[in-house]
């Protein structure tokens, strides 16, 4: 069997010390060819592989989507590969095929976001009311911070059927190729406080929690060791 390619899309400008741990979590526990680093690669990630993009100026939503749809199309990406965040970290060893998960119905999602407002929820809304249009009466979410794999030819039909709706991709990608899955809570800790799964498969992180909080520290002591991908020294 070969093993697909992890692909991650990184927007400009950080240094990325999440995405330092993101590596060397992946090279423990995620076994995989090569990583993709598409947009933006931190010059200490040398030894990942490279697609530019132009992100300047352009929503997240756009560039996420531009590096989806330019993974996608690129010939020397493995068909299926796994889709990550700069954010996603891999606790304990994986199995390939890596599995697909989903996170339950998109209307229970909602019920657990309540009355919040956001750019995140309003997409969400609109995702669910596009696809319910399609036919798809109780969509299911894939809006999970744990890598998706994605086989090519089905993402780049979502994208196309997506085109000009601000939606979630993963969620279409899953329910439009009729993708099940195996349902779980979501990883993403928000807060800098201990209240979170140690025992947890796989972890995400924000900014703050990761720099300042209790999940943090777990994941850089997890993983002390460089990864093959990250050069030595200083620029």
């Amino acid at each position: 069997m070969e093993l697909p390619d992890i692909v991650v899309p990184v927007r400009e400008g950080a240094h990325n010390e999440q995405l330092r741990y993101a590596l060397r979590s992946w090279t423990a526990h995620l076994p995989h060819r090569h990583v993709w680093i598409v947009g933006y690669r931190p010059w200490w990630a040398a030894g990942a592989r490279h697609i530019p993009t132009h992100q300047r100026g352009l929503p997240s939503y756009i560039n996420t989507t531009a590096a989806m749809r330019a993974a996608c199309e690129h010939p020397k990406v493995s068909d299926p590969f796994l889709w990550a965040n700069d954010d996603f970290f891999v606790m304990s060893p994986q199995p390939m095929p890596f599995p697909v998960f989903n996170r339950g119905p998109v209307r229970q999602v909602f019920a657990q976001y309540g009355t919040r407002s956001s750019v995140y929820v309003a997409a969400m809304r609109e995702t669910h009311a596009f696809l319910v249009g399609l036919g798809h009466a109780d969509p299911t979410s894939f809006e999970l911070h744990v890598p998706l794999p994605v086989h090519k030819e089905g993402m780049l039909r979502a994208l196309e059927a997506g085109q000009g709706h601000d939606i979630h991709k993963r969620t279409v990608y899953g329910v439009l190729n009729g993708i099940t899955g195996t349902p779980m809570r979501d990883v993403k800790v928000a807060r800098r406080g201990p209240q979170f799964d140690t025992a947890s498969p796989f972890l995400s992180t924000m900014p703050d929690s990761f720099h300042n909080g209790a999940v943090g520290r777990l994941i850089r002591d997890a993983f002390p060791q460089p990864s093959p991908y990250e050069k030595r020294g200083r620029r």
